[in-house]
């Protein structure tokens, strides 16, 4: 897995999925529906953040990321993923989804305490 391409996707997405966000649905959704789409893009973004600092730390070292890796990655997806289609179609059921995707981010965190040399 490149994890540095990986990374800059969900970077560049969470940047287009904020200014979606911003610009094309504040006039199209209610505030609450607009503060969980931010909500979404926010940790879209910060996570892909983490991601890419994982990268640049496997790169330097050689180590191996994939567990953290595929738990940030997998978080964003569900965590995300699940808020955006949620704003989108006003499917609530999908907002059980969305624990399940702060879970796996918070593994994806303590994952990291593996890493520790």
């Amino acid at each position: 897995m490149n994890w540095l391409i990986l990374a800059a996707v969900f970077g560049a997405s969470a940047v287009a999925a904020g200014a979606f966000g911003a610009h094309g649905l504040k006039e199209r959704v209610e505030p609450a529906l607009l503060e969980t789409w931010k909500t979404g893009a926010l940790y879209h973004l910060v996570h892909s953040f983490a991601l890419l600092t994982l990268a640049l730390y496997a790169q330097a070292t050689e180590r191996a990321i994939g567990i953290p890796g595929t738990l940030f990655s997998i978080g964003i997806v569900l965590f995300s993923g699940s808020l955006y289609v949620l704003v989108l179609t006003g499917v609530r059921g999908l907002g059980a989804i969305t624990p399940v995707g702060g879970l796996v981010l918070i593994a994806a965190w303590l994952s990291l305490i593996s890493l520790r040399t």
